[in-house]
């Protein structure tokens, strides 16, 4: 029977990985895979983290399982982390987290709510969205419609098409929301355009579905969290997925969340059994060793301050690489703006190379970034700005 399965096609950024891996020319640049890495090129191991994890292993306990809901301290310091300590939702007990196996189970688990309980049948994803988005929910048998999200550039916003994308939208669908540092493209509302769309969606009633992804590597622990801290603070309802993959570098011990904000402690407690009831049937209970980790550091002042410290020289470094590539781009190609590169957040960008060009920079220099021309800025050091900029401006189209 199995000779009858068809055999899937490659995952787009982890297949240009492989070709990676393969090139054998000695300053090839890898702009593809979505992992922080260092002026070195390394992803490396927070000393944050390694302190912690040092500490673990001198201790003796087992590993034993963790509550369907996982670590409690590690639930309370990520909700704490995401709402703040005195949010009204936290002190009125309208928010509760469950700890999930990295950031994609925490989408996998809010689709399942969303159909199995609300019967929701459409989820609204931007065009462009994170290339799993959409097999996340259909495996959730949702639905996914997109609203416009980039100008005709696709290196930023059009926030007029964006809202008016949502008038389609029908009362009781889902609409999921880049609370910062919107993978693919690094465009972000601002304050303002946040809180025109959510008139929207409370117009619409529409069910927000907040992907957190990178807190911290925007503007900031706090002021990342600023949209949904807004959102949830007048009663607003929404289901939120985070993930430490990114500003922890807990890559491989798949540590993320959904909390669930309700506008009574008596819902939230009902969605909270409902996320349980989903998280028991696909895997039971989550991993310890991650969890324990951040809610070590996260409990603890001193290493949270040191935390603190780590990820804002990681946000720095990037925001430093987007500011050397737009100045070494400009500094060759005189007669085209690059502000916007300046303008997005966090680690992707849409860098505003076409398909076309993207194919010349790899077969004639080695420099691997996706079709669409996102790429990582963390992936730029010092060393390779030079021989990219030189590349780009060699393949970029002279009549744009």
């Amino acid at each position: 029977m199995f000779e009858l399965a068809p055999v899937s096609p490659p995952d787009p950024v982890f297949g240009l990985a492989e070709e990676f891996k393969l090139d054998p020319h000695p300053d090839k640049i890898d702009l593809t895979v979505g992992m922080y890495q260092d002026e070195t090129g390394q992803t490396p191991l927070m000393h944050v983290v390694r302190k912690v994890r040092e500490s673990l292993a001198k201790q003796s306990q087992g590993y034993v399982y963790l509550p369907i809901d996982g670590l409690p301290d590690y639930r309370d310091q990520s909700r704490r982390l995401i709402l703040g300590a005195d949010h009204s939702a936290i002190v009125e007990g309208r928010a509760h987290t469950a700890q999930t196996a990295g950031g994609t189970a925490a989408l996998r688990i809010a689709g399942e709510v969303l159909q199995r309980v609300f019967r929701v049948r459409t989820i609204w994803i931007s065009d462009p969205t994170w290339a799993n988005h959409p097999q996340i929910f259909s495996a959730a048998d949702l639905k996914t419609s997109c609203y416009a999200y980039l100008d005709k550039h696709r290196t930023g916003m059009d926030f007029a098409r964006f809202l008016g994308s949502l008038e389609n939208a029908q009362s009781g669908d889902a609409i999921l929301l880049h609370t910062v540092c919107h993978n693919p493209t690094g465009v972000d509302p601002t304050l303002e355009q946040w809180n025109e769309l959510f008139e929207v969606i409370r117009r619409k009633n529409l069910i927000p579905v907040f992907d957190f992804a990178y807190q911290g590597f925007g503007q900031g622990v706090e002021l990342d969290a600023t949209p949904i801290r807004n959102f949830v603070r007048d009663r607003g309802e929404a289901l939120i997925c985070n993930s430490f993959s990114k500003n922890f570098g807990l890559y491989g011990e798949r540590v993320g969340g959904i909390t669930v904000v309700a506008e009574t402690s008596d819902a939230a407690t009902a969605m909270l059994s409902q996320v349980k009831s989903v998280i028991r049937a696909i895997y039971s209970n989550p991993p310890t060793h991650g969890s324990t980790i951040v809610a070590r550091v996260l409990g603890d002042a001193s290493l949270r301050a040191f935390w603190d410290d780590e990820l804002a020289e990681m946000r720095l470094r990037i925001q430093s690489m987007r500011k050397c590539l737009f100045e070494k781009l400009t500094s060759k190609l005189p007669n085209e703006d690059f502000g916007y590169i300046t303008r997005q957040n966090g680690m992707f960008g849409y860098s505003g190379i076409k398909p076309e060009q993207v194919q010349r920079l790899k077969k004639e220099f080695s420099i691997y970034l996706l079709g669409s021309g996102r790429i990582n800025v963390a992936g730029i050091t010092l060393k390779n700005i030079d021989r990219l900029t030189h590349a780009i401006a060699c393949v970029w189209p002279t009549s744009s």
